[in-house]
Parts: C-alpha cells; sequence; structure tokens
C-alpha cells in the first residue's frame, strides 16, 4: 500500500497498517527508477505484478520497471485524468495499461467531488468570517470536475465565469449559459474566488499577479499538479490566515490559497457515499482483464462489464429503503 502523500487520513492510515504493509510514496522517489526498482524487488521480486496507480506515480519509470523487474509488470490500471494523460504522454507504453479515468461509470464520482469542493471551500471561507456570496467565481478547466463547480456554483446564485484552454469546452459553457473569457487574464481579473480543475497547471507563476486583490484559490488536486506555487515562494511573503488558509503578500497585493494549494475536499472526507463502489469494481475488473495476456498500450473495460457493474449496483444501492 503506498497512499498518496495529500490524501492521507491518519485514522485510517493506522487501521489499513494494521493489516498491510504501508510503505511512503512520492513523486520524486517514483521518478527514480533505480529507487523505485529497488523498492519493487524488496516488496515483490520475482512475481507477477499490477499497478494501481491514482495519479500516473508510474508513469515516469515504467519502462524501466517493465525491462528490468525479476518478476513481471502484468500492467497498470490508472484512476485519475491527470494519471490518464501522464500515462498518455508516454506515447508508446511498454505494457497494458488499463483506464477507469474516463469511464462513464466514474461520471457520478466526478460529479459529486466537484459538489464536495464547493462544499469545503464554502466552509473554509465561513471559518474565516467569509463567504462565496457575493464574489465572481472563475472556474478554470471546465472538464468533469470543473463543470460540476461550475454547476453547484450556479446553482447557489455565484456568477461564475469559464475559462478553458480547449475552444470545445469553451462552447459547451457557453451553451450551458455560462459567462467565458478568452484569455485567463480576464477570468482573473473580477474573481473572489478561482477554482482551479485542470490538474495541468492551470496557474503559472505569471498568473498570480493577475490575481484580483484578496482572491481566494481553491484547487481540485494536488499543489504540484495544479499551482506553480514554489516558483512564486520567494516572491510573496506567506502567513496563516485561518484554519487551512495562507495568505501570500507582495507590496499591496495580495491573495488566499486553501489547504496549500491541495485539493480542498479532503479537509472534510472528500466522500462521494457507494457511488465510490462504481468505480473501484471497474478497477477489479480491469485487473481481472490483465490476468489474461493483454497486448501494451491504453485499453478500457468492456462496454457489458461496465453495464454489468452498473445493474448489480443499482440492485444493491439504487433501491429507496
Amino acid at each position: 500500500m503506498l497512499p498518496k502523500p495529500n490524501s492521507i487520513d491518519r485514522e485510517v492510515l493506522l487501521r489499513v497498517a494494521e493489516s498491510f504493509v504501508v510503505d511512503q510514496l512520492s513523486r520524486a522517489q517514483f521518478s527514480n527508477p533505480d529507487w523505485a526498482l529497488g523498492f519493487l524487488e524488496r516488496r515483490a521480486a520475482g512475481q507477477p505484478l499490477v499497478l494501481l496507480d491514482v495519479g500516473g506515480y508510474f508513469a515516469p519509470i515504467l519502462a524501466a520497471l517493465c525491462e528490468r523487474f525479476s518478476g513481471q509488470v502484468v500492467g497498470v490500471v490508472e484512476d485519475t485524468e491527470n494519471g490518464h494523460r501522464r500515462y498518455e504522454r508516454l506515447g508508446k507504453l511498454p505494457c497494458p495499461v488499463f483506464s477507469v479515468a474516463r469511464s462513464p461509470l466514474k461520471q457520478p464520482e466526478d460529479y459529486l467531488v466537484g459538489q464536495s469542493i464547493v462544499f469545503s471551500a464554502e466552509a473554509i471561507m465561513r471559518s474565516r468570517g467569509d463567504i462565496l456570496h457575493g464574489r465572481q467565481a472563475c472556474v478554470i478547466g471546465f472538464g468533469k470536475l470543473g463543470s460540476s463547480i461550475a454547476r453547484t456554483l450556479h446553482a447557489k446564485g455565484i456568477r461564475v465565469v469559464i475559462y478553458d484552454a480547449d475552444p470545445v469546452r469553451m462552447t459547451r459553457a457557453l451553451s450551458e449559459g455560462f459567462q467565458v473569457s478568452a484569455n485567463l487574464p480576464g477570468a482573473l481579473a473580477g474573481a473572489g474566488v478561482v477554482m482551479c480543475a485542470t490538474g495541468n497547471l492551470a496557474l503559472r507563476a505569471d498568473d498570480f499577479a493577475c490575481l484580483r486583490e484578496g482572491a481566494h484559490i481553491v484547487s481540485v488536486t494536488s499543489s504540484e499538479d495544479e499551482l506553480e506555487l514554489d516558483a512564486v515562494h520567494d516572491v510573496y511573503h506567506r502567513s496563516p490566515a485561518g484554519t487551512h488558509v495562507t495568505k501570500y503578500s507582495r507590496g499591496e497585493h495580495s491573495f488566499y490559497v486553501m489547504n496549500d494549494g491541495n485539493a480542498v475536499n479532503f479537509l472534510h472526507g472528500a466522500s462521494v457515499g457507494p457511488f465510490i463502489f462504481l468505480v473501484q469494481a471497474e478497477i477489479l475488473a480491469a485487473v481481472a482483464r490483465l490476468a489474461q495476456p493483454t497486448e501494451p498500450g491504453f485499453h478500457e473495460v468492456p462496454d457489458h462489464e461496465r453495464r454489468a457493474i452498473a445493474r448489480t449496483w443499482l440492485d444493491r444501492f439504487g433501491q429507496a429503503p
């Protein structure tokens, strides 16, 4: 077990460690093929191995593992959009990679995560005596999570401006009645709350100067995936500004970052109820697929298996009590 560093619940971690070996995980470690190979040799030398990934942690060293591991890397199952993109950027894959990131069975989770992001952001603001209402919100990224966030904010009566580097998504945002901005500085200029939902550095170093005075920044994923904060640490003075809030100041300009730039919903459990079982079931179905010989490359669980998972889920959870 390799818990994601930015989403660890200490109580859960201790319970898991009672039954499983739990090791540390970091991008730096798993970017080093020698370190990663040594780790796998200590844990699973000579064995067939399926890597269950949540964020593309194994992507940088996958080729080296497939070539040098004493056992066999049977394949990878990736859960997230960020991880999917990391494996996609590898080009030719050295082993099969099953992705559930874009599965229809993941859509309920994505929808509910968007709602939980808004809930947590509002809870953090209220803990400081502030509220979302009265502020314009900018949502960067109109994908699965960003669109859910935008719709949730709109349902609360908050004005939302969308910016997405993909013009197709911008047209979809317009069709749903959202205001869009042709460029990021324009989207940021009037926003009191900025929701970052790209997984691909929504805010880079130069963008922070475009933020409206006192803007709150909210992320849906790990800070290194969404915000280039390290690049401004030497430029802005940082100081605590409440529970889970850091103030960045430079001269007369300041902004606030929630949860150190990491996903805010994990501060309140990030629960999506039994809908998570849909995704977990598809992950297990992907592992079962890897038990059969599978060509290297991207793969998905077949639609008929997804429908079987959905029917089973509905039988168990879809009926009124």
